[in-house]
């Protein structure tokens, strides 16, 4: 980290061009609208693949505008770090991640549950998964082979499948949710 004088020192001989001063808090305020919609898209699972490009790529870009914002507002800035608010509200922020991050009791990796499932049916044969679907594995084949995938056994994996076809995991399962029960 930098002392407090370098930042100063930096600040007195580089000053902010004034389009980055006029447009770094306008910037955070529209690309936190763009976060927030489509996060709450992604949590409510509703628009898919847009949402969830838009909501990583411009939650990255709305990192320059972020530090452009610290930058005019340093001294207001370090003085929350004197004051128990920032504090406290950094703490919570770090307990209400944990959850997120580490693994759970039952032995798994922590993170989204729907990743674990869709890796278990990745790793699942085209038989297995066939039972799933109230099928039997050679209309399991047929349903994915209709899609252009390239099925050769029931004894595949999903993964197998998907390799086989030059497929990635995500679009076996995208596969998957369009067979008719």
């Amino acid at each position: 980290m930098f002392a407090a004088s370098q930042v100063e020192y930096f600040r007195s001989t580089a000053p902010m061009p004034a389009i980055v001063s006029r447009y770094a808090t306008p910037l955070i305020t529209g690309l936190f609208l763009v976060s927030l919609i489509s996060g709450i898209a992604l949590f409510f699972h509703l628009g898919g693949a847009t949402f969830r490009g838009m909501h990583e790529w411009l939650s990255l870009v709305l990192i320059v505008p972020f530090l452009a914002h610290i930058w005019k507002n340093w001294r207001p800035f370090l003085n929350y770090f004197k004051r128990w608010p920032m504090a406290i509200a950094l703490a919570l922020s770090v307990i209400a991640s944990v959850p997120f991050a580490i693994p759970s009791s039952d032995g798994g990796t922590g993170g989204n549950p729907m990743v674990a499932v869709a890796g278990a049916v990745q790793n699942a044969s085209v038989t297995a998964v066939a039972a799933l679907y109230n099928k039997t594995p050679e209309d399991m084949m047929d349903a994915l082979k209709s899609q252009g995938l390239i099925v050769t056994s029931p004894d595949q994996t999903l993964l197998e499948v998907a390799n086989a076809s030059d497929k990635s995991g995500r679009d076996i399962i995208s596969a998957l949710a369009r067979v008719k029960r």
